[in-house]
């Protein structure tokens, strides 16, 4: 008989059948704070009767074995890949740091989707969550429920608007966009940075489907950023490192955070952790101070901690 079983078996009917908050964090053996994160996103099945959060023990029981169906990917099998946005930072601290690792940029949503399904080592992530205004904690908390993953602060990164040099349609601020009825280079619906302009563009009150945006998606900041050099757009939302290397001009907006990902044991192996001792050598901040709107004084610091 299993531990749950014996368990189950020891419990009155009524404990048999309901759990509150901690006796179902006991049976769990998870924090109290952690039940109330996964039943803040939904994550774990709950019932709130009078104002009180209960647990039916049968669904909490089918529940883990829905778990158990889909055991993590052993370390061993993970491909060494950072997977999601793309960064220029990171992309050379990978090459120069000789990590062995990979970068896959296919957004900061698609990333995070990867590193669940054990197909990477890390995810990159700059995903904002529109109710907390929190940089990808809330993601990881839907997309990696109860999975033991550490959040690293990767860099603090400017974001803003990217025209070419001279700024010959006169840009000031975003509504322009609108107002002057400008071409916009596009991002993917999976990039951290298309939720971005999302979200500023609905602070300034200005509907998304009200602009004239490019057909084809660019993938990277570096390939937005020449769509805009070439002439195909006259304007798109990315970061100023990728403005200064394509020579734009480039009005800031805002600051966001990109963070690493990874699952704990991972964070601990050599691949990351060559990573991580680059970003300490002065090399490194050389190199973010010469790419520009970078941040890397927090560089590695635990955000979040499964």
């Amino acid at each position: 008989m299993t531990r749950a079983r014996r368990s189950q078996a020891r419990a009155t009917p009524a404990q048999a059948e309901m759990m509150d908050t901690r006796e179902v964090a006991a049976y769990l053996r998870l924090k109290e704070r952690r039940i109330y994160d996964l039943v803040r996103n939904r994550a774990i099945p709950h019932v709130r009767a009078t104002g009180k959060l209960l647990f039916p023990r049968m669904q909490i029981d089918a529940w883990l074995e829905g778990k158990a169906e889909a055991p993590a990917v052993p370390a061993h099998a993970r491909p060494p890949i950072i997977a999601g946005s793309h960064d220029p930072l990171l992309e050379w601290a990978a090459r120069e740091s000789r990590c062995g690792l990979a970068i896959l940029s296919i957004g900061s949503r698609a990333g995070v989707e990867t590193l669940a399904r054990g197909e990477a080592t890390a995810a990159a992530a700059h995903w904002l969550d529109d109710a907390s205004g929190e940089y990808n904690v809330p993601l990881v908390r839907t997309l990696l429920a109860s999975a033991d993953v550490v959040v690293l602060e990767w860099a603090r990164r400017t974001q803003g608007l990217l025209m070419r040099d001279g700024n010959p349609h006169r840009v000031r601020t975003i509504v322009d966009l609108a107002r002057k009825r400008l071409r916009v280079a596009r991002r993917q619906p999976e990039a951290g940075s298309h939720r971005l302009f999302v979200h500023l563009l609905a602070q300034a009150g200005i509907d998304p489907s009200s602009l004239d945006w490019t057909r084809r998606a660019a993938h990277a900041e570096t390939e937005l950023a020449t769509i805009v050099r070439d002439g195909n757009a006259d304007v798109g939302l990315g970061i100023e490192a990728a403005a200064r290397a394509h020579g734009l001009a480039f009005i800031p907006l805002t600051s966001e955070r990109l963070d690493l990902i990874a699952w704990r044991r991972d964070a601990f192996e050599a691949p990351l952790q060559r990573l991580l001792s680059w970003t300490r050598t002065a090399e490194f901040a050389a190199k973010a101070d010469a790419l520009g709107g970078y941040d890397v004084a927090n560089t590695g610091r635990v955000v979040f901690n499964a």
